[in-house]
């Protein structure tokens, strides 16, 4: 690789989780890299900031399982600080009629807890872990390696050389070989990639409860219905992380969420990467059919033969680059994707924990079931309904909430005695028909935890803090399209070859040099570290 004078091998946009793995694996193989950040902080939406004197808010994601182990042990995070806490119990649904459904790792307590709603359900339940386990286990070599690009696209669209349509081949052929060990659990694991949540708890179990609880996985961050295909797929993406010590465990990042960038940037400055922050890039520089380097927004100009994206595809190829600069089919394919999201974030400064009614506790006690994630959303029907508002331009007059309160096994991110409780809002759909973000947030936020409310009652005199994020909020603050917390939406034709665009799967773009590292390439959403380890590896693989 030749270097510019006075420049870098590669320039990374965006200091987001994803682009500092990009970065810290292009630097281990030696090369002269430059991370640019355009906010202080850096993490993307995997971040921590001091909201509030002694708060550390994780003020975007809030959890962490999906991030490749593989990762954590070749760069060395542990040793950098990562420190991932296990969450035991992990599932908490209170519902109206003062009972409640605790679950966890622990499968003698699962089976207590659901053997008090059904007793074929408690049965069941531990088989129906097992096959998303099994299925999860078949999937999951794919997403620590670039997608293939299988379809015969025209030759004007792209030409692929028969080093990687080999490669690509031996990658199709171990999906298949994978596949064929699930023997006859293949029918169900094509439900699961394709089919909707819905009607499959409902041939497991008979129990509400369990139902709403296990369906809240297949819609969260997705502007979809439970009922609608596609939405299995998040089930089963939600069984695939072993960060948090085990497939399936999810799991609280000590010091916050911003802990993971914290540590990749330990990792990348040791190994000579450099990290800019408030250093917002305005345009991708090219001539001759490559890429040459970036021009910030301040004027300067970087030069590099590399330049790895991490922000999204309309940001990379519709904001940064000239129309011109790329083909008319690729920029109508990037012109299409979906962006759809529904998606709201409020934080909350609290005094104590929640006092739930149905699991009543002491003033300021942390009992078990603060550990995990607190679901408002007590049936299928519920959260149905909450998705019909939605489609039609409003806010879930009956919202679905998503909680979890690190502080209950994090002593470092409040003052003592002291909550942060994190409220993950469904449906609050970007687009509204008849309102504006700006004006509706404040009452809308007041709506949400007066659902809480209903279940906590002591939880508004104890707010202390508040921070209140729309979808719009979402996209100013985190450069994410549409509020999209994935960079697209995680639909079937969105995922995999398919991710950004057909064609383009392999982080790779028309623009010679310039690629994609961030969650707009396969395998997507999530905080797991694979897109940018991914692209990092095609990269070398071009310029080595």
């Amino acid at each position: 690789m030749s270097r510019p004078a006075d420049g870098f091998d590669a320039i990374v946009i965006g200091g987001g989780h994803n682009g500092l793995v990009c970065a810290c694996y292009l630097a281990r193989a030696g090369k002269r890299v430059c991370v640019l950040e355009r906010r202080q902080v850096l993490g993307g939406a995997a971040t921590t900031e001091e909201l509030w004197p002694g708060y550390k808010v994780s003020t975007a994601a809030y959890v962490i399982s999906l991030f490749l182990p593989q990762i954590i042990r070749e760069l060395k995070l542990k040793e950098h600080g990562l420190a991932v806490l296990p969450r035991n119990p992990s599932s908490f649904t209170p519902l109206p009629d003062g009972s409640s459904l605790l679950m966890g790792p622990d499968k003698a307590l699962n089976h207590r807890e659901i053997s008090r709603f059904s007793a074929a359900d408690a049965q069941a339940y531990p088989q129906y872990e097992a096959l998303l386990e099994r299925v999860a286990a078949v999937l999951e070599p794919t997403l620590s390696q670039s997608a293939p690009d299988p379809l015969p696209m025209p030759a004007s669209w792209r030409r692929i050389g028969l080093g990687k349509r080999l490669r690509d081949a031996q990658k199709l052929w171990s999906i298949h070989r994978a596949l064929k060990r699930l023997g006859a659990d293949q029918p169900a694991a094509i439900e699961l990639l394709t089919g909707a949540a819905r009607p499959i708890l409902e041939r497991w179990f008979e129990s509400e409860a369990l139902r709403a609880t296990l369906a809240t996985d297949a819609i969260i961050g997705a502007f979809t219905s439970i009922s609608s295909p596609g939405s299995a797929y998040v089930l089963l993406h939600h069984v695939m992380g072993e960060a948090g010590g085990a497939r399936g465990v999810w799991g609280y990042v000590r010091g916050g969420m911003g802990g993971v960038a914290t540590a990749l940037a330990a990792v990348g400055e040791q190994l000579g990467v450099t990290i800019r922050r408030e250093a917002p890039v305005a345009a991708i520089n090219q001539a001759n059919g490559r890429v040459t380097g970036v021009t910030l927004e301040d004027g300067q100009t970087l030069d590099a033969p590399i330049v790895a994206s991490g922000v999204d595809a309309h940001l990379t190829f519709e904001r940064m680059l000239p129309a011109e600069a790329l083909p008319n089919d690729f920029r109508q394919a990037i012109a299409k994707i979906d962006y759809a999201s529904a998606s709201m974030k409020i934080n909350l400064a609290l005094a104590e924990p929640p006092n739930f009614s149905a699991r009543p506790t002491t003033p300021g006690e942390v009992a078990p079931h603060h550990r995990g994630t607190m679901h408002i959303g007590p049936s299928m029907d519920y959260l149905d309904r909450a998705y019909d508002d939605a489609k039609y331009g409003k806010p879930a007059n009956e919202p679905i909430l998503e909680m979890t309160m690190a502080t209950s096994v994090d002593d470092s991110i409040a003052p003592p005695g002291k909550h942060l409780l994190s409220l993950f809002i469904q449906y609050a759909p970007y687009k509204l028909r008849d309102a504006h973000w700006d004006d509706i947030k404040e009452s809308y936020a007041d709506r949400c935890i007066a659902k809480l409310a209903e279940y906590a009652p002591n939880v508004p005199a104890a707010i202390e803090h508040r921070q209140v994020l729309s979808p719009l909020d979402i996209e100013r603050t985190y450069g994410l399209t549409g509020g999209n917390i994935m960079q697209g939406a995680m639909n079937a034709n969105q995922l995999f070859c398919f991710r950004p665009v057909a064609g383009w799967a392999d982080h790779r773009t028309p623009l010679r040099g310039l690629y994609l590292c961030g969650a707009a390439s396969h395998p997507g959403g999530g905080v797991m570290g694979a897109c940018g380890k991914n692209a990092a590896a095609e990269i070398l693989r071009d310029r080595l």
